[in-house]
């Protein structure tokens, strides 16, 4: 499950960026075609945070929809995968625009 190790170094980039301070938030933008299981992030942070600044923080997940541009028809369109065919004209090979994020949003800190 590559979720632990994304989850390990997002807690430590958490303490670098809180700087000493205990961390009591941590908002996570999680889109539908980064390949992670926002179940499983869930999952590890409890983990993951032991023994950290970060430990006893409530994790917040934002779920980002996949969008991706048509190279044929030249519009937006829905993504599930990074494989969809456009569902105006039938092309495929849309580039994404959003919905690979995977980010560290926002902290908040005591």
């Amino acid at each position: 499950m590559h979720e632990m190790s994304i989850t390990q170094s997002m807690v430590e980039l958490c303490e670098t960026h809180a700087q000493g301070r205990r961390v009591t938030v941590v908002l996570l933008q999680i889109g539908a075609l980064a390949g992670v299981v926002p179940d499983s992030i869930e999952f590890c942070f409890e983990a993951c945070s032991r023994g950290t600044l970060v430990e006893g923080a409530r994790l917040e997940i934002e779920l980002v929809a996949g969008v991706g541009s048509c190279p044929a028809c030249r519009r937006e369109a829905p993504l599930e995968s990074l494989y969809d065919p456009c569902p105006r004209c039938g092309a495929f090979g849309l580039e994404p625009i959003f919905g690979q994020e995977l980010r560290v949003k926002e902290l908040e800190l005591e």
